[in-house]
């Protein structure tokens, strides 16, 4: 009898772990990856490899940025849907305080801007792209994950990642999510 509940507890705690793994809770970077976690509230974590090697400015800003807590408890502030998936966006520090709808939500940052680094890399879903003022390609700390392939984008934005665990939480992102908390792993 003791045996059969050591089975079955075994069993539980092992199909926690898979639930987990399964759902973008989990992910090991391999050695000489960087990777940022995202832990959204009521959605479940996203991980992000980052490239930096094809974007080493823009991945350095917001690595500087992570380990400050610069990122953390802000919100998504814009998700476009429609006429087809295209983007989340974060990364404005004034979704800790500002309701949404205030107008200038959507252009803080942090005071540093990094230049545009052209790279071949493609704005395929789960990229994720550095933002920039329509008046410039310099970005700062704002960013956007890729809903749906927009390839129109290649070439205007630095992608500096990539999603490389938790892609099923993308569609589920809403305006208004919140991040709770952004760190690195490394691997």
């Amino acid at each position: 009898m003791k045996q059969i509940f050591t089975l079955l507890f075994l069993l539980v705690i092992g199909l926690g772990t898979l639930n987990r793994a399964l759902a973008g809770q989990e992910y090991a970077p391999q050695p000489g990856e960087t990777v940022i976690r995202f832990d959204i509230e009521n959605r479940g974590s996203v991980f992000v490899r980052l490239y930096t090697k094809e974007a080493p400015n823009t991945s350095a800003q917001v690595l500087s940025l992570v380990r400050r807590g610069f990122y953390n408890d802000q919100k998504f502030f814009r998700v476009e849907r429609r006429p087809k998936p295209y983007i989340a966006m974060f990364g404005d520090p004034q979704t800790k305080t500002m309701e949404l709808d205030h107008p200038n939500v959507g252009s803080g940052g942090s005071g540093k801007t990094v230049p545009f680094e052209s790279n071949s890399l493609t704005h395929d879903v789960g990229a994720v792209s550095f933002a920039h003022p329509r008046d410039s390609k310099d970005g700062d700390s704002q960013f956007f994950f890729v809903l749906g392939a927009a390839k129109f984008l290649d070439g205007q934005y630095t992608v500096f990642g990539r999603v490389v665990s938790g892609i099923e939480i993308l569609p589920k992102i809403e305006r208004g999510d919140k991040v709770t908390q952004v760190r690195v792993i490394s691997g």
